[in-house]
């Protein structure tokens, strides 16, 4: 959705600026709160025009995790009082992403059929670190379609060793 891109883009980059001093606190409050912002009651509860901005104010901060520090109750306040609430998931995704280029790292998902041990996910990392030629902030979701192995996300790139995927490639192979 290139227009929700749009409207997120000047306040990622406002609070990352405003905010260099400390990036990683600003980061695990901004995902806390687009976290909470993307719940879809709360954004009909939010457009609602006889909830005022201090009501969704205070229901936001209520379901957040965490205290939220000033910068980041002046921030909230002013996404609220200009009704882009919708737009704050996206706001923290790029404000990730200006991070990362500023360590020069990227996020990797990684999709797994079975859970992965902090052990195991350790030697993941570095082997895809390796793969992929950067550092790399690895999140694990699983998802038991695979079967098996498992399939790297990192920005536009795809590693898809999964066994779902390989019985595709057979399929294709034997239907062609």
């Amino acid at each position: 959705m290139a227009e929700l891109a749009t409207i997120a883009r000047p306040y990622a980059e406002a609070l990352f600026k405003s905010t260099r001093s400390d990036l990683d606190g600003t980061s695990e409050w901004l995902d806390s709160l687009a976290a909470v912002a993307g719940n879809e009651q709360l954004q009909q509860y939010a457009d609602n025009p006889k909830v005022t901005d201090q009501q969704v104010y205070d229901l936001v901060v209520s379901i957040q995790r965490g205290a939220l520090p000033p910068v980041g109750q002046n921030f909230l306040r002013t996404v609220i009082e200009n009704n882009r609430l919708v737009a704050l998931p996206e706001v923290a995704a790029q404000y990730r992403a200006m991070k990362n280029a500023l360590g020069g790292a990227s996020d990797a998902i990684v999709y797994s059929a079975f859970p992965i041990a902090a052990d195991q996910l350790g030697d993941v990392a570095q082997a895809l670190e390796k793969r992929f030629g950067r550092k790399l902030n690895v999140t694990v979701q699983q998802d038991e379609s695979l079967i098996g192995g498992i399939r790297v996300v990192v920005g536009d790139e795809v590693l898809d060793t999964s066994v779902k995927a390989r019985l595709e490639q057979m399929k294709l192979a034997l239907t062609a």
